[in-house]
């Protein structure tokens, strides 16, 4: 599957696709507050600021997944819910781990909604280890929300 950057022509159709994951995954499981701050412009803002971090699988304009890599950190992984089950979220996952292997990180992080088990057994089934329950600042437009989350971590080669 080839993985390429991002285009700033894709930046409206990878807001919907994440916009509509996060809905998907977790708006049931996070607080009212942090899903009112979730718009569809929320995440075409972020998209925009971390445009040169972002790998997109799939053809120009139509994109299945995305990922975004922020220093050690797999910031985000995201499909569609069309494309899941597809290896699109495999593909980006080996991706994100060898750019960050090439960038020197030797234990990369991420972190998960408590409770979003999709996601939670999919990191497992790929190597990465709970490291615990920890409080990230996730952000927002009204500025860091705090949030409590699972932390993984993967050793790198």
């Amino acid at each position: 599957m080839n993985i390429r950057h991002a285009d700033q022509a894709e930046i409206d159709a990878l807001a919907q696709l994440w916009y509509d994951g996060w809905q998907d995954a977790h708006a049931p499981l996070l607080p009212a507050e942090l899903t009112r701050l979730r718009t569809r412009e929320s995440f075409a803002q972020r998209l925009q600021a971390a445009l040169g971090r972002v790998r997109v699988a799939g053809p120009a304009g139509e994109p299945a997944g995305f990922s975004i890599i922020k220093r050690d950190e797999l910031y985000q992984l995201y499909v569609s819910a069309q494309q899941r089950g597809a290896g699109v979220a495999t593909a980006l996952l080996a991706d994100a781990e060898a750019a960050l292997a090439a960038d020197g990180t030797k234990t990369a992080w991420l972190t998960c909604a408590i409770g979003n088990g999709r996601a939670a057994s999919f990191y497992e089934k790929h190597g990465w280890q709970r490291a615990g329950a920890v409080t990230s600042l996730v952000e927002t437009s009204e500025g860091p929300f705090p949030l409590e989350v699972w932390r993984y971590e993967k050793r790198l080669a």
